[in-house]
């Protein structure tokens, strides 16, 4: 069954921050189906779970996304589906765990595409915009794809998206000033970055693509994928705004900027729904795709009270703000400890267009828990598996979190309704526990022709 704490309780549990008194915890919403609503998908690039305001962030000015918080539900208890971009971005769109899913590590032990051997989807792949297309959803993604290369099965518009426009893998993704984007299967060339000029910065680009994609498809229902880029690095951006003349580390200033520039876009595009009336019926989720890149500590305490940080398999490296807001359909001023991650999303948005998932999913659908009702789920595994650099796995089952640094290694246990930092390792007092963990991650994972166990 999942808990919702008022903010109060909340802040205290998280150390943080700035919220005072008492929301209310709203259980009832309307059962009465309306019409498919239209589903935007923003995900933050390397953003921490202590980076926003609402999740404890004092020096960092996030109002956009707060405001996202009070209006819908926020989660404490939300996963990423891997430590690092491309197998959470596969998790995501396909709804199997990294012990199933396509692409389980940013490059290929075996096989995979050029020099840095990555791996794309291929066509028996489904992704979450194949599942909506069969709902009649209008598809677009703008950002950063990371699950296809050039020529390959895995570009967006061979995986059910109508509109593309970004960059096809990480790497290239490092630069916000790149010489070109991909717009569906072409390159677009940004003439304003030839030659070092640095007059085209990506993210904006983005945005206003978003924007436009919102108003020119507002008459159907549509699914948008915003998977930005920033905060990762490297770090560019054209204005540092409020941060200019703060006594930070020149990275730092910009870090903030370009997490406040999110933010103000959080706002636009929010503002542009209300503007177009299709406010009441879109359903919005915001989250980051792993954990914080650097902790920041001492400074933004980006991890908060988590351990570790991107490529680690604690919390810090995995577990990511979330926040989903559709008004007067989810309670707004939420605050859920349920459980859950990447996975579930596919499922979740097919039940949002009233299809159904395909049939080899590790996700469910979190609806229930969303329209403001009990989901009693706190029995299931989660898992997650990466192989950057050796092969390392972690599970979660209610309170518990178990964690194998190496093939081959024990397990650490940890109870993280008493230990949320991952502290103490209670492997030692609580075998039982170790052995159903055990039998569970020898069945949670199929074999991978690209990152085979034994290569």
């Amino acid at each position: 069954m999942q808990k919702k704490l008022n903010r109060r309780t909340f802040m205290k549990l998280t150390a943080a921050c700035s919220m005072a008194g008492l929301i209310p915890n709203i259980t009832n919403c309307a059962n009465k189906k309306s019409t498919r609503p239209n589903i935007i998908f923003i995900l933050a690039d390397d953003l921490g779970y202590g980076d926003l305001g609402c999740y404890g962030q004092k020096k960092i000015k996030t109002p956009n996304i707060d405001q996202l918080a009070n209006e819908g539900m926020l989660f404490t208890q939300c996963y990423a589906g891997a430590t690092v971009c491309a197998p959470s971005r596969s998790t995501l769109m396909t709804g199997q765990h990294t012990g199933h899913t396509r692409v389980r590590a940013n490059k290929g032990k075996v096989g995979g595409i050029g020099p840095e051997r990555r791996v794309p989807l291929v066509p028996e792949d489904v992704t979450v915009a194949e599942v909506l297309k069969k709902a009649n959803y209008v598809t677009g993604i703008t950002g950063k794809w990371g699950l296809g290369e050039p020529d390959s099965d895995g570009i967006p518009n061979r995986q059910g998206f109508d509109e593309w426009f970004g960059y096809l893998n990480q790497k290239k993704a490092h630069s916000y000033y790149p010489t070109y984007l991909w717009r569906n299967e072409e390159k677009e060339i940004l003439h304003g970055n030839a030659d070092g000029k640095k007059q085209q910065y990506t993210h904006d680009m983005f945005t206003e693509y978003a924007l436009d994609f919102i108003g020119r498809h507002k008459e159907k229902p549509f699914f948008l994928y915003l998977p930005y880029t920033v905060p990762h690095a490297k770090y560019e951006i054209p204005d540092l705004g409020i941060y200019k003349e703060k006594d930070w580390p020149e990275d730092a200033k910009v870090h903030a900027a370009m997490i406040t520039l999110l933010d103000t876009d959080v706002g636009r595009i929010i503002s542009l729904l209300k503007e177009l009336n299709l406010d009441q019926n879109t359903i919005v989720f915001f989250c980051s795709d792993n954990g914080a890149a650097r902790r920041w500590e001492g400074l933004f305490d980006s991890s908060g009270i988590l351990r570790g940080r991107k490529r680690d398999m604690y919390d810090g490296g995995i577990r990511t703000p979330m926040i989903v807001r559709y008004p007067k359909k989810i309670p707004a001023g939420v605050v859920s400890e349920q459980i859950w991650y990447f996975p579930d999303v596919l499922p979740t948005m097919a039940d949002l267009a009233g299809v159904e998932s395909p049939g080899n999913i590790d996700g469910i659908s979190l609806l229930p828990t969303l329209m403001g009702k009990d989901q009693d789920i706190s029995d299931r595994y989660l898992y997650w598996e990466i192989f950057e650099p050796g092969f390392r796995q972690a599970a979660r089952r209610g309170k518990w979190k178990v964690v194998r640094s190496d093939y081959g290694k024990p397990l650490e246990l940890f109870d993280l309704s008493v230990d949320p930092s991952e502290k103490t390792n209670v492997a030692n007092e609580h075998p039982a526990v170790i052995r159903d963990f055990e039998v569970f991650m020898k069945t949670a994972r199929t074999e991978s022709p690209n990152w085979p166990l034994n290569a």
